[in-house]
């Protein structure tokens, strides 16, 4: 493994309205990653959950009003860069990601053996359980993101990522996706030829009520995930991309 201090380590955690979790998981990262930076991206909530994540150790990051998944990540990317980070975990403010499992996540990036690892929920025991509806969704971005990438793409739907600074450099360019970051940006990391490897890691199912993904409609999801597969194929390479 390269010799990476933790403190150029930034777990990026997106939040809005997730008080109940977010001083778990704040907590939980930093435990997981002594001496790493812990960055909370409050996506606008109109609750105490930029406070909490405060209280629990974290650096928070307070976006004026809600501006989406996507864009509260890419603030997170932007910081990482500006402030010299060589890596980062991105993990959801929910409790459904593990922070037991960032350090496993973290192993083939830091030892430059991957530029993203991603996390996946079904490698290894598969013991993680989805409702029928999710689970064809996710089998079928699977199976485009699979072809399109040319490797083999288990979870594509997983938020659970880490990042070296080659692929935060890609992520801030225009064609990161503002809501749903999912297969169609697996594609473009594979696209522009990034080393991109699924790592197993423990996953909770996601609550019901407070996470910034509730309540997404299923059909519009797949309409606007297929429509952003499409377009990644035929749009021009994101220009000043170090090679």
């Amino acid at each position: 493994m390269k010799n990476t201090q933790p403190d150029r380590v930034l777990v990026i955690i997106p939040a809005y309205n997730e008080e109940p979790h977010i001083a778990g998981v704040a907590r939980g990262a930093r435990s997981a990653v002594p001496g790493a930076g812990v960055l909370v991206v409050d996506d606008g909530s109109t609750d105490r959950t930029g406070a909490l994540a405060a209280e629990a150790g974290a650096r928070v990051m307070t976006l004026p009003f809600n501006l989406g998944y996507g864009a509260a990540l890419q603030a997170g990317f932007h910081y990482a860069l500006s402030r010299g980070y060589t890596h980062a975990v991105l993990m959801d403010g929910d409790g459904q990601h593990d922070p037991a499992s960032i350090p496993g996540l973290l192993a083939p990036v830091l030892a430059g053996a991957a530029d993203v690892a991603v996390g996946s929920r079904f490698l290894e025991n598969g013991e993680y359980r989805t409702p029928l509806l999710r689970r064809a969704g996710m089998l079928l971005f699977g199976w485009l993101a699979s072809a399109l990438s040319g490797r083999r793409v288990t979870d594509p739907t997983s938020g659970f990522q880490a990042l070296n600074r080659r692929a935060l450099a890609l992520l801030v360019s225009e064609h990161y996706p503002h809501d749903f970051p999912d297969a169609d940006v697996l594609i473009l990391l594979s696209r522009m030829g990034l080393a991109v490897r699924e790592v197993p890691v423990t996953m909770l199912p996601a609550p019901d009520a407070g996470s910034m993904h509730a309540g997404i409609k299923p059909l519009y999801y797949v309409f606007k995930m297929l429509l952003s597969i499409v377009l990644e194929q035929i749009r021009d390479r994101p220009k000043g991309f170090p090679r």
